[in-house]
């Protein structure tokens, strides 16, 4: 079996000429206001984080698994990446992320909410140095927001609504208090394996009793259309290098092929085929770039014949041709002491 595409993870920023598949277009930061000024007690958390951390810009890791900061003084170009189920938090700047054709923006205190693993390609629009970029990242335990539905008097009961699974929500008052909390842990690191589940389950709480709950529960109900599509990329990640039939992936989805192909377009606004040609592309990337791979090596571990058909559709996906991506990203990763 090969091995699975890795999952986002932010890695230090890019060159800014490293050409996005789509025109980058830079945003204003949108101006303060009540509902997206940070309070004042998380904001002075994070950037204290940030200090003891050597402060600057860059990746800013928490203690506890799956959380990680991002602060920057600069825009910053695409990164394709694949997304995981998350909480993608902007706390001040602007970010942008791209899927499937389509585009979504969120900027101070809201939040990008993913509800299944999905390629798309992030980029923050919003940030200078006297306005920088402050995010974070929070990966979401199905199990566990299954089991806070479970336990919930009056659970939510999913949407009829059936598109993309991602969308945009204001972080309220409630999430904000958890994410004071969540820096507050920092300081007593002895007591992240007691409390830190807690927390999650908190904020679980506070997702599915919020205005998308009903979105949300789709991926912890069983035999929702999100839940069926979600095993099908489970397999599809799975196996990224073979030739999978429709069949195949529906049989695992529970449902007629036509069905699948439908409800599979709806909620990654890909085909099946455009879906695993990204999961190639993107760990191709990753070869190259973490392991040294060549261009022509990269192609076939992820199951293309012929390397110029990989090296079009590269350059095609990401906007620069594979060999310039990976020099670049590696010269940048070892200038920060990464590799």
């Amino acid at each position: 079996m090969s091995r699975m595409p890795e999952t986002a993870r932010i890695l230090p920023f890019p060159t800014n000429d490293e050409g996005p598949a789509a025109p980058m277009r830079v945003q204003p930061l949108p101006p303060p206001t009540p509902e997206n000024s940070v309070p004042a007690a998380l904001l002075d958390s994070a950037l204290a984080h940030v200090d003891a951390l050597g402060g600057g810009e860059g990746l800013f890791p928490l203690p506890m698994s799956g959380v990680d900061m991002i602060r920057s003084m600069r825009h910053v170009s695409a990164n394709p990446q694949i997304y995981k189920p998350s909480l993608c938090i902007v706390l001040e700047g602007l970010k942008q992320i791209e899927f499937g054709g389509q585009s979504l923006e969120y900027g101070a205190m809201e939040c990008l909410i993913v509800n299944m693993e999905i390629p798309a390609t992030g980029r923050i629009v919003g940030a200078n140095p006297k306005e920088p970029f402050l995010g974070m990242v929070i990966e979401l335990d199905i199990d566990l927001l299954r089991s806070v539905r479970e336990q919930l008097l009056v659970a939510p009961t999913p949407g009829s609504h059936e598109g993309p699974s991602l969308f945009v929500t204001r972080i309220n008052d409630h999430l904000a208090d958890c994410l004071i909390r969540l820096f507050r842990m920092v300081q007593t690191p002895e007591a992240i394996p007691i409390l830190f589940p807690s927390l999650m389950r908190e904020i679980g709480y506070w997702l599915l009793t919020g205005p998308h709950g009903g979105e949300i529960c789709k991926l912890v109900m069983p035999e929702t259309h999100l839940e069926r599509i979600a095993r099908a990329i489970r397999l599809m990640r799975e196996n990224f290098a073979k030739t999978l039939r429709i069949e195949q992936l529906a049989e695992i989805a529970r449902m007629s092929p036509s069905s699948f192909h439908q409800h599979f377009k709806a909620l990654t606004l890909m085909t099946p085929i455009q879906f695993q040609k990204q999961l190639r592309l993107l760990e191709a990337r990753r070869l190259m770039i973490a392991d040294a791979a060549n261009v022509t090596e990269a192609a076939y571990r992820v199951g293309y014949e012929s390397a110029s058909q990989f090296s079009r559709e590269y350059s095609r996906a990401f906007g620069i041709a594979p060999k310039r991506d990976a020099q670049e990203r590696r010269a940048l990763l070892t200038e920060v002491g990464i590799v």
